[in-house]
């Protein structure tokens, strides 16, 4: 299979879809690769290594394209490049349809066979492909919410970890799944004062177990939600429905009752975020206030992180790559149910329950289309 690598174009996202061990991995088994000028040059993968891979190094987005029968990118396809698919081709990257009824209608519109890395679920459950970057985001969230409690930044002028003498902030994790988990242990590491919520007693067990008395964790319900949020000097959002927009579980009258100068990051805004203020900022412009309360809810957190994001993204991304390349889509997808539920929109047909509800289309099974 002819493999393609473009280099993507939104804002600040230096991530690349294959590292040269990546592309070496394809090209040992008999597939060609070719990858955009500099895809990944801004991380230190320089075009030489691609070609020492086995790559091939081609000028444009466009001839990428145009040749390649699978693309592998990081992020969801933008305009410019939802043109640019034709149908039959395979697309492989985050998509993050719910929230997002105009990628959505333009990759219908396409014909392309289009798999979205965060709905591919594991043989023990979860969703391997999104682990990673769930991970480096919720690292990211305690340290772009420290940096923006500081004054210069709008914030109240707060040291999350306190000094001796001076009590430590209070970090809110709303949700204790790959993002809350990996918030917190930064959280508490910084020295404050954390609390986490979440709906399933199991995991707040195992926790609690690892914590101790380091955290405090909640049973989420509305009253202990509005309780934890009003205390709270910087609030994380990382609650996932797989595949489905974020509930809105922090309301507009909630944020209104903050405290002056407090912090919200929104790490579910890729699904459309989880608090009812938010909305999608870049690394470019990454925050905008509303009464008071400073809003972080960049959509590619991991990107400014981008040469640590792409080697994790790739450990769990090629896998599957190598499986789609050798045995075709259709083959790959039979064989293995599990890269199966990663199929959103193929050949103009919704395959995704939750998108399809969320956006109002016919679903279409994926096994239907197998045959």
């Amino acid at each position: 299979m002819l493999v393609g690598v473009p280099k993507e174009i939104k804002n600040h996202e230096y991530r690349v879809g294959l590292t040269p061990a990546s592309v070496r991995e394809l090209v040992a088994r008999g597939h060609q690769v070719i990858v955009q000028q500099d895809a990944g040059a801004e991380i230190g993968l320089l075009d030489e290594q691609y070609v020492a891979a086995g790559a091939a190094i081609v000028g444009t987005a466009r001839e990428i394209f145009a040749r390649a029968e699978m693309i592998v990118k990081v992020k969801e396809p933008q305009p410019a490049e939802c043109a640019m698919l034709r149908p039959g081709q395979v697309l492989y990257t985050y998509l993050h349809l719910a929230p997002d009824p105009e990628q959505t209608a333009a990759l219908v519109k396409s014909g392309a066979v289009c798999i979205a890395y965060e709905t591919i679920t594991g043989q023990g459950g979860g969703l391997p492909l999104l682990a990673p970057m769930s991970e480096v985001a919720g690292r990211m969230a305690i340290q772009a919410g420290a940096s923006h409690l500081e004054k210069s930044k709008g914030g109240m002028g707060l040291l999350l970890g306190g000094v001796p003498g001076v009590a430590p902030g209070h970090v809110v994790v709303i949700g204790a799944g790959v993002v809350g988990t990996n918030a917190l242990q930064m959280a508490v590491g910084a020295g404050a004062r954390v609390t986490v919520l979440d709906k399933n007693v199991d995991r707040l067990r195992q926790l609690d177990l690892v914590f101790g008395n380091r955290i405090s964790t909640l049973y989420s319900n509305a009253l202990a939600l509005e309780k934890a949020v009003l205390s709270a000097d910087l609030v994380v959002g990382g609650v996932l429905v797989p595949g489905a927009a974020a509930p809105k579980l922090v309301t507009r009258d909630m944020v209104s009752h903050m405290k002056k100068g407090a912090v919200i990051v929104d790490v579910a805004i890729d699904q459309g975020g989880c608090f009812e203020t938010s909305h999608p900022t870049t690394h470019a412009d990454p925050t905008f206030v509303v009464d008071n309360v400073i809003h972080y809810c960049v959509a590619n957190m991991p990107g400014a992180v981008a040469r640590t994001s792409t080697f994790a993204l790739n450990n769990a991304t090629i896998g599957h790559a190598v499986a789609l390349a050798g045995k075709g889509w259709k083959q790959a997808m039979a064989d293995d149910p599990h890269l199966r539920q990663g199929l959103n929109v193929c050949e103009g047909k919704i395959t995704y329950a939750a998108v399809a509800q969320a956006l109002g289309y016919d679903y279409v099974p994926a096994e239907s289309l197998l045959n």
